[in-house]
């Protein structure tokens, strides 16, 4: 029989703050602790405007979606793989959901590497396309950490705004954190991999904390954000523009904003040794302007670092989710190389 386990966990320390190991970035980030008195704002369901009805009702799918996938995964793999639902501390007070995945049959006492699993996507989240990648992680001996952070969808209204490059690399720290706390796991082994924005995620959390992973991944993911500005078209580089970094600002009005969050800016700030994975004919994060300007910089620079290009792989950027021998070879690099430096 089917069994989800759900634990919401609420801990009562606040966190004294997100620093920023690398020094760059923050001159235009947010108060980490909101004034008192602050409010939190939602969604009038009374509301008889239609734009307004039309948001509650997007939310309460996304919301719905979110069950459905949970219930779809212990469906598939719930008779040898725990998932458990939680939401852990931000770094400014805040209850991030999340998920963390282990072996059915974990041993009481024996602490285990775990690997932080970061998305991609504009306000992407947990779905089906990571539930082979998450079960080559655990079979491989891993605890698994995926987290939510804030821009991601199923959630609420409030947890789906964005802030590209701030509150995403500020909640996989914490998620990092968090899985550290478990009494299974041993917290002076924890790697990181991320896809996609999930990649540039990987990518500045491995700058801002240069000590916390013992080793990263990086599949195709987006190094330069000016670049992906620069090609974008103009309805998302304005929803892009929106967020609270940004300040309503495009690069040609708020250039630092933007400089502060490509990960090939700060290169020199990576200690972790670096796996990058890519192919050739990706059409959302080409391979000439993103992973190969990454490995170009990560060579000059004398890094710990191995890459990968696939030739034209089945789905290109999305290559990961296929069922390909270039997804599988994929699966096999990052634990071989999760076991290299982590395990």
């Amino acid at each position: 029989m089917m069994r989800m386990v759900r634990r919401w966990t609420s801990i009562a320390v606040v966190y004294c703050g997100f620093c920023s190991c690398s020094g760059i970035g923050w001159s235009q980030a947010k108060p980490l602790v909101a004034e008192e008195g602050t409010l939190d704002k939602f969604i009038n369901p009374d509301s008889q405007d239609l734009g307004t009805k039309m948001e509650a009702m997007q939310q309460t799918l996304y919301e719905q979606g979110q069950g459905i996938t949970v219930l779809e995964f212990l469906n598939l793999y719930g008779n040898r793989i725990r998932m458990e639902r939680v939401q852990y501390p931000s770094s400014d007070a805040q209850l991030i959901p999340g998920y963390i995945f282990t072996a059915a049959n974990l041993e009481g006492s024996k602490k285990l590497p775990a690997v932080v699993l970061v998305h991609g996507g504009f306000h992407d989240r947990l779905d089906w396309h990571f539930f082979a990648f998450i079960d080559a992680l655990v079979s491989g001996g891993y605890v698994v950490v995926f987290p939510e952070y804030r821009g991601s969808r199923g959630y609420g209204e409030n947890h789906y705004k964005n802030d590209y490059g701030v509150t995403d690399v500020a909640d996989v720290l914490s998620a990092a954190d968090y899985v550290s706390t478990r009494p299974y796991v041993d917290p002076s082994r924890v790697g990181i991999v991320g896809h996609s924005r999930g990649g540039m995620v990987t990518l500045l959390a491995i700058e801002r904390a240069p000590k916390k992973f013992k080793a990263a991944v990086d599949i195709a993911g987006l190094t330069d954000f000016l670049a992906y500005m620069a090609y974008k078209p103009d309805y998302r580089r304005a929803e892009v523009a929106k967020e609270d970094h940004f300040k309503g600002k495009l690069p040609s009005e708020n250039l630092p904003a933007y400089i502060d969050i490509s990960p090939l800016n700060n290169v020199d700030a990576i200690q972790s040794p670096l796996l990058v994975l890519a192919t050739t004919g990706d059409k959302i994060v080409p391979l000439s302007l993103h992973s190969g300007r990454l490995v170009d910089a990560l060579k000059a620079r004398g890094k710990v670092f191995d890459y990968h290009v696939y030739d034209n792989a089945p789905g290109g950027h999305v290559f990961i989710f296929g069922d390909s021998e270039e997804t599988r070879d994929c699966f096999r690099r990052t634990v071989a190389w999760l076991n290299k430096y982590v395990k």
